[in-house]
């Protein structure tokens, strides 16, 4: 619990208990991502890296808490492979990436224009991290599924394969509502 600690105070200290977020605030948001993938079985490190997901920004909300320089500070806190979660959420460019990844693998860095393909873990760790994201979004804002509730459904049954057997349950559960 030393590090839930360590990156709740790291997180309030970059001002996320301050920043409007569907739901409530962004740290708001930021637990409830990692209290899901909890629930749902995900292991720690993808835990970790779900209460920091946006922390360097991500490509549909522009507000950081922390600069790439400052990479190995919260690699410090919630460990390599969280971290390196963390910011591969964050670089990753949605448009080049979300609709070939579940054939191809390959995310898209926004920040460097390179790409990199992921391993099997890995790509299940940042398709549920990515949807489970999405998911709680979904609940906070009445409006988000009239918006976009056609597009993750189609998201969601391209990443099937890849996806846990619990998120994509969960998943379905949240968007397939009426």
């Amino acid at each position: 619990m030393a590090t839930d600690t360590a990156i709740a105070r790291l997180l309030l200290e970059r001002g996320a208990g301050d920043i409007q977020h569907p739901g409530g605030t962004l740290s708001d948001h930021l637990s409830r991502v990692q209290q899901r993938l909890a629930q749902l079985g995900a292991p720690e490190a993808v835990q970790l890296a779900a209460r920091a997901h946006a922390v360097y920004g991500t490509d549909g909300f522009d507000v950081t808490l922390l600069g790439l320089e400052e990479r190995p500070l919260l690699a410090g806190i919630i460990g390599d492979d969280a971290e390196q979660l963390v910011y591969r959420y964050g670089a990753c460019d949605r448009d080049r990436t979300w609709d070939a990844l579940a054939d191809t693998g390959r995310v898209w860095n926004r920040f460097t224009s390179d790409s990199e393909v992921l391993d099997q873990d890995q790509l299940r760790a940042f398709t549920d991290l990515s949807i489970v994201n999405e998911l709680d979004i979904a609940e906070q804002s009445a409006e988000f599924l009239d918006r976009h509730g056609d597009y993750f459904r189609r998201l969601t049954s391209s990443w099937a394969p890849v996806l846990s057997e619990a998120v994509l349950a969960d998943a379905r559960r949240v968007l397939d509502r009426p």
